[in-house]
Parts: C-alpha cells; structure tokens; sequence
C-alpha cells in the first residue's frame, strides 16, 4: 500500500516564501532517483495526489529589518541589491560541503570510447530515462530560487532529515552584518599590495544580493555611470573570473548559489517572434529587480529577469553561457572538493540539457559548432559567424568537463559516449585544419583547388591569394597559432587571443601547439600586449574591410573595443596557459604591466590604439571582470598548484577514438590515418 509523502521546504525566515506544486506523480514530473547516503532517501515513490504544475516562488520584504539581510519597503531602492560591506565574508555550511569520502565511484567503459574520467558519483542512478529527462525542466514565473527538502513526512509519522542543502536559520546568519561592522577586506593570510585591497573592494561593492543571498557581481559598478545599460546585470561570461577569485580566497557561497539560480532560469520559457530556441539554453545575463508584491506599497519581492538575448543588441541567443556554467562548475568542484552539487539531480539535468542543444543532429559536416555572428564575447558584429574558434575552444573545454562530472548509469551511457565521439573528433578537426604556421602557410600557398575526390588535399577549398599580405611577414619561423574562423573556401586568419589561450587550457591543441602559441604570443609580444594584456583579436579590420564586416559599426572602429582593442580581462586565461606551460615568467610580466596602469586608470573595461595606450572611447569604468581578472591572476601565480585544478593535460585515449566507421581498406578511407600516422 503507497504512503503519501509530504515535503517540507526550508526557506530564510521570515521573508522567502517558496511554494512547489506539481503535476504528475512526483515534484518534477519523473520518479524521483535513489539519492546517496548523505542526501535524500526514500523518494521513489509516487505523489499521491496531482496538483497544478506551476511554480510560485517569491522574496517578501517587509518593513521589519532580518537578521544578517536588510529588507527595506522602499520605492525608492535600488533595482539590483549591490551589497557593500554590510555582505561580509561568505560562510561555508558544512552541511552543504560535505564530501563523502567512502563512497566508490565507478567508470563506465564503452568499446571504443575514452573512459577517463573523474570517478563518479552514485547519487543519480538509473531512475532517469530519457523520456522523461525531458521534463525534468521547470516552467516557472519570474520568480527562482533553489529548491532546498529540509525533511521527509511519511505517511506513516517517519521523518527523515536531510543534510545536503544549506538550510539557513537565525542562527547560520552572520549577525555582523547587523551590526554594520567593516567586513569588505579579504579573507587571505597572505600579504597583499594596496592595489590588491582596492580591487578586493571594488569586486565586493559588486556583489548582488537576492534573498539576502550573494548570487553574482554585476559587469560594472562606476558610481558617476549615469546610463548603466546593461552593465547592471549579472553576466554569466563577466562572472567567471569573479568567481574564481572567490573560490580561490576560500568563499564559495556565492558561487554556488549563482550556479544553482542560472540553473533554475535555464528552464524559463524563452520566445523572440513566438519561437523558442531550446530547454538547454542558458541566459546571457540576469538582473535582481524588486516589484511591489500583489500592488501592495508596504510589500515588495524580489525577482530575477534574465536575458536570453530577446533583449541583445541583435537579439542573438549566448551560445557561450552554458559552456561557461559548465566550465565554473567543474572548477567549483575542483577548488572547493565538494562534489556533491555535481551530482544533484537537477544540476546533471541541467548539463544534459546543455550538451542535447549543442550535440544535437544537423546539417553540417563538421564537428565544430556552427553558430552566427555576436554569440559570444564578441557579441557585436565582427565577422565571426560560422565556426569561430572561441566558441570551439570552449565547447571542447565543456565536454571535457561534462565527461568527468557525468554520472554513468543506462540513461545518460549514449550522451557519454556521444560526448567522447564529439571530443575525438574535434580535437582532430582543429589541430588539423585551424592550425597554421610558416610551413603550413607555405603549403597553403601551393594548394590545387577545385579538388574533386575523398583523398583531396584543400578539402576546404581554399583559394592560395586568400592569405593576407600582413600574415607573410608577420608569422615568425618559429611558433604558430589556430586561426579564427573555417568554412568552405574561407579561413579567417586573425589571431583571436580568447580561443588559442582556451586551446591550451584544454589541451585542445597538441603539446607542440600549444607551445608554440606561447612562443608566438612571446614573438609578438609589441603587437598582442603592447601597454596592456592583451588584444582580443590581431589585426584590427580597416577601411573596407571594417565596413563591409562590421557595418560601420561606430563601436567597433580599427583598434578600439572588440576590433582590436585590449582587454585586461584576458589576463587570467593567459595567466593560467602560461602556468600550465612552464612559463610563469611571462604571465607575471603581463601582470606586472597591467598592475602600473589598471588602478590609477580607474579599472577600465578596454584600451583602443594599437599599442593598447589609450582608455576605451566608450569603456565603462570600474569593470567588474577587470578587477577580477587581475585578482584571480595574482592568485594563480602565487598558488600555482590551484591553478592545475583548472587546466587539463593531453588525453591520449581521445586521440585513439575513432567513430567513423570507414574499413581501413575500403573505397572510403578514415582521414585521421595519414595524419595520425
């Protein structure tokens, strides 16, 4: 005989209210998994009784002030809730961190399929299938937040308590904020420079609150900022560093609750000109407003308003957000040891729903990602649509990490599998054919063209006058780089900083070149760094080429923003390819660069001109990633073993797979032989 089940949900006293109602028979429309011992037990079985679907969820605010978190009734507040110092430090629940370290994790082995893996969790079983998978997502209103079981109530009196969430009581809140005590400066026993402290500061006068909860840093927080835009809102792109200075310094808090919230908007009903894209995909951005509860002028909530790109200059949807989720969820995990959000039921959905939209059938013939122009950080026209290397540099970092955070069970074997064949795949494709040097620019210079035949040569057909004039001279005889962009009959040769640092970091590359774009970067040090690290693509379009690509974009001008601009940002990324290669020496040059001018230049978000000498005609001031990425750097050299959590070596298994299927000695032959032999 079934027992009804009850579920009690813990929320912040007095002012969240979290109701959860549910449709078919258990609270996300599928049977619930067998959870570990650790986290919730015995909710296989059936609701008993079906209930609307939708989910209402609300932060009431009241005139009465809460412990640890001021509510203020005030019309007049500020729409996002930037904390100062009044956030303080982050507290770390050890309920919530706890990491069982008894239990076994296996590895899935899959014929011809790398199996490297981080072991697995086996928390989420085989319970999932993948019929259901599909409605794991919750359509809600504007309203989220994470979904914490404080205890089970059987039918039978039996409560059963559970410890995996962070249940926050009066007593969990840290009641100095009350009392209004200094609690901005950094919690590190190291020493730290003046210009450390200040961008501590800064960093933390970004933080957003919701709920009385830190969940993110807002793009920019310049005080004399008279139309902010959107550089008010909580980017998913411009939180990374943030959050990586935080879990370095030892604060994950924050990290986890905007990974947990992101995960939530993902499932939000999403339409330009009545069509939606995919469950999977992630906002490019979020802000924290506050509206009148019910028309009430004593009574507000907070709400979170994402931004899927209905709301983009161009209305291009962020390819790139779910990549990052992914990517900061597995270096969360790294830093902090706490596994168990990786193996929570609705973060492995929200993974598999990310990989389905990106592994998802197509036309194309290719394993990179094809997508338009402005889906990324270069998120304004710049010639870029197609297959841009940043978005595949990042696609292959994210399935590196979705296969170690993976659970391995029957419903999700063909997605590991799917993944591995991908990974394969596209490692080859863009050390193959991206990768250029003086011997392949040579061989590009005698290519045949209009090659008919499985066994061409230019299988791109690419046309010899093709290569610019300014790459004869500018490639030096040793190093080389990955170029931007490949499609039939076009190979952008730029050089876009962002993809080759990421190539690194992943090991998409070989190890050669991966060296070899170091010793480029070091080669051209004058042209890629200059003034200031570093320039987000080499050359700068001008003349008609800046006309014809970008449209006369007044933003975009030779030299300045996305079009050649530099961008201190990146200095993290290259801080962290330099570490990985042996070469902390030039990482600390560039950052030492930076560090003479970012402060007294007010922390700009870019520098136009060639050389990266002047402020950005149109830089915001006091740029959130800025300060981070200087922060998170600085980190990294002093503690270059964290900075091994981040990156990954060479994976020789992958180099093994082949899914193609072609007989060695039939018509068609597999193209990695030649190469690979």
């Amino acid at each position: 005989m079934k027992s009804s089940t009850c579920i009690g949900i813990s929320s912040m006293k007095p002012c969240c209210i979290f109701l959860v109602s549910y449709r078919s028979s258990s609270i996300f429309g599928f049977s619930p998994p067998k959870m570990s011992r650790s986290g919730i037990r015995n909710l296989s079985k059936s609701l008993s009784k079906a209930v609307d679907r939708r989910r209402l969820h609300s932060c009431k605010h009241n005139k009465s002030q809460i412990v640890g978190y001021k509510c203020v009734a005030d019309p007049n507040w500020r729409a996002f809730s930037v904390s100062d110092s009044s956030w303080g430090q982050s507290r770390v629940f050890s309920d919530s961190f706890r990491v069982d370290k008894g239990r076994s994790r296996g590895v899935l082995v899959i014929p011809r399929v790398a199996s490297d893996f981080r072991n697995h969790s086996t928390s989420v079983e085989h319970h999932l299938n993948e019929k259901n998978f599909e409605r794991i997502y919750i359509q809600g209103g504007l309203n989220v937040k994470p979904l914490v079981i404080e205890r089970i109530e059987t039918g039978d009196g039996l409560v059963k308590e559970d410890n995996t969430g962070i249940n926050v009581s009066e007593s969990d809140v840290n009641t100095n904020n009350v009392e209004g005590s200094n609690l901005t400066e950094p919690r590190i026993e190291r020493e730290v420079s003046e210009i450390e402290k200040e961008a501590w500061n800064i960093l933390r006068g970004a933080v957003v609150s919701y709920c009385g909860n830190p969940v993110g840093t807002i793009a920019a927080n310049d005080p004399a900022d008279k139309q902010p835009l959107n550089y008010d809102q909580i980017f998913i792109c411009d939180f990374v560093p943030s959050a990586l200075a935080f879990l370095l310094n030892g604060e994950a808090e924050i990290v986890k609750n905007f990974l947990l919230h992101t995960l939530q908007l993902q499932s939000w009903e999403k339409t330009v000109d009545c069509y939606s894209p995919g469950q999977g995909l992630m906002p490019a951005s979020f802000k924290v407003r506050t509206v009148p509860r019910d028309g009430s002028p004593e009574a507000f909530e907070e709400v979170l308003d994402p931004d899927f790109g209905e709301s983009a200059i161009g209305r291009v949807a962020p390819v790139d957000s779910g990549l990052w989720w992914i990517i900061l969820l597995r270096a969360y995990g790294k830093i902090t040891g706490d596994y168990s959000l990786q193996d929570r039921v609705d973060v492995q959905t929200g993974i598999r729903l990310i990989l389905n939209l990106c592994l998802t059938d197509g036309f194309d013939m290719f394993p990179s990602l094809l997508v338009t122009d402005g889906s990324c950080m270069i998120d304004r026209r710049m010639g870029i649509h197609g297959h841009p290397l940043e978005i595949q540099a990042l696609f292959y970092s994210a399935l590196r990490c979705s296969r170690e955070m993976l659970t391995v069970n029957d419903a999700t074997k063909n997605l590991v599998a799917a993944v591995n064949n991908r990974l394969s795949a596209l490692s080859f494709h863009i050390r193959e054919y991206y990768w250029v040097d003086m011997k392949k620019i040579n061989e590009i210079y005698r290519y045949n063209t209009e090659e008919y035949s499985t066994d061409a040569i230019n299988k791109f057909n690419i046309y010899p006058d093709q290569i610019p004039s300014w790459l004869v001279d500018w490639i030096p005889d040793e190093g080389g780089y990955f170029i931007g962009n490949l499609q039939p009959a076009h190979m952008d040769f730029r050089f876009f900083t962002l993809g080759n640092l990421w190539a690194i970091v992943s090991s998409l590359g070989t190890p050669k070149q991966n060296k070899d774009v170091l010793d480029l970067i070091e080669a051209k040090w004058d042209d890629l760094v200059a003034n200031m690290p570093l320039k987000i693509i080499y050359p700068a379009l001008e003349s008609d080429e800046w006309r014809i690509i970008t449209g006369s974009d007044p933003k975009n001008t030779p030299w300045s923003y996305h079009n050649g601009g530099s961008w201190p940002t990146l200095l993290w990324q290259f801080t962290l390819a330099c570490i990985k290669m042996g070469k902390p020496e030039l990482a600390q040059r560039a950052v030492a660069l930076a560090e003479e001018r970012l402060a007294v230049d007010q922390w700009p978000e870019y520098y136009d001109t060639r050389s990266g000498r002047f402020i950005g005609k149109q830089s915001r001031l006091y740029q959130t990633w800025t300060v981070a990425g200087f922060l998170t750097s600085k980190m990294l050299l002093q503690n270059p073993e964290k900075a091994s959590l981040l990156f990954w070596e060479e994976d020789y298994e992958l180099l093994e797979t082949c899914v193609c299927g072609l007989s060695k000695n039939g018509r068609r032959k597999c193209s990695r032989l030649g190469p690979r032999s």
